[in-house]
């Protein structure tokens, strides 16, 4: 009587492993993505410093910064988050009229579309960087008296914070596996999560 062998061989692809560890340490997947991540924020940033130079209407230099950091949030919100990094948020209304954010984080896996790790340190530097750049703004308005420039940094700064914290917590999704409590997470978590902030670095 012979006993069955119910074990199988199992191939272990090493060939196709390395192929994935060299795809992701390769400088851009996106350049195009990469580029327009920070092309709208630096460029909006530039604009501030030179606008009290160009012009002295104040309107025209309110609206081109506020336009170029409206493009930067939609195409940081939609396109980059997703091909760089893999992360997407979004807000829908339920069926009983509730507001409702959701927060993705795409597993990494073989084959998937998420860009190498030089992007994912573009989309995070670019992201962490410039409103941190608005914030030092806003301080040197405030001691300046510039009261109508202070009202532009508070617009510039709460557009670029909401794809930080939306990102924030897609990277909070992605960690622990499961969607946060939206009630529930404050900056509290990210300071019992300092891995966040400081391991996409």
């Amino acid at each position: 009587m012979t006993m069955a062998d119910d074990t199988e061989d199992v191939e272990l692809d090493f060939a196709a492993d390395e192929q994935e560890r060299a795809r992701r340490s390769a400088v851009l997947r996106h350049p195009l993505a990469s580029f327009f991540h920070l092309f709208f924020r630096v460029v909006a940033i530039v604009a501030y410093l030179l606008c009290d130079w160009i012009s002295e209407n104040f309107a025209p230099c309110f609206v081109l910064i506020i336009t170029l950091l409206s493009f930067d949030f939609w195409s940081v919100k939609n396109v980059t988050g997703r091909l760089l990094v893999g992360l997407r948020w979004w807000n829908q209304i339920d069926d009983d009229g509730k507001s409702l954010w959701v927060f993705e984080a795409k597993k990494a896996s073989r084959g998937n579309n998420i860009g190498t790790e030089a992007e994912a340190r573009i989309f995070w530097l670019g992201l962490i960087i410039c409103p941190l750049i608005w914030t030092f703004f806003f301080f040197t308005s405030l001691f300046s008296l510039k009261i109508k420039w202070l009202s532009l940094v508070v617009a510039s700064i709460s557009l670029q914070v909401a794809n930080l914290y939306g990102y924030l917590r897609c990277k909070a999704v992605g960690e622990d596996g499961q969607p946060a409590d939206s009630r529930s997470f404050t900056g509290q978590h990210l300071l019992q999560r300092p891995d966040i902030i400081f391991g996409i670095l």
